[in-house]
């Protein structure tokens, strides 16, 4: 995937995906517009909805009180075959938007071998 122009989303499929991934991944984006509408009939508020309360991690779904429009359940597995196959992210958003575009790595400093820095440095062993 990658967002060649603001406000798009270009996604180009390599050979090594077969074509249950890529069925899943179709699945997932219906799912994702199934969402939107809800917002847009009003079912769900534009602001504290599933999409843009994601992602949901582990502890927000299991800690506290839930106090959202939507399930627990939706929350987790939106699909039936996530029960299955459930990546959990570490997680939820970093302010929003500006989280997403305002990246920041908590890294050390990079170090230089011999003078040598990125791809030029040899891999670790």
């Amino acid at each position: 995937m990658s967002w060649p122009v603001a406000n798009t989303l270009m996604i180009e499929p390599t050979e090594s995906e077969n074509k249950e991934e890529l069925d899943r991944f179709c699945d997932a984006l219906i799912e994702i517009r199934k969402e939107i509408e809800e917002v847009e009939k009003e079912k769900q508020p534009r602001e504290r909805n599933v999409l843009k309360m994601a992602p949901h991690t582990q502890k927000d779904l299991l800690l506290g009180e839930w106090g959202r429009t939507y399930t627990r359940e939706k929350a987790a597995y939106p699909l039936p075959w996530l029960k299955e196959k459930k990546f959990w992210p570490s997680v939820t958003r970093v302010d929003d938007a500006y989280g997403d575009m305002n990246l920041f790595c908590t890294c050390g400093p990079v170090e230089t071998i011999d003078g040598m820095t990125g791809a030029a440095a040899p891999a670790p062993t």
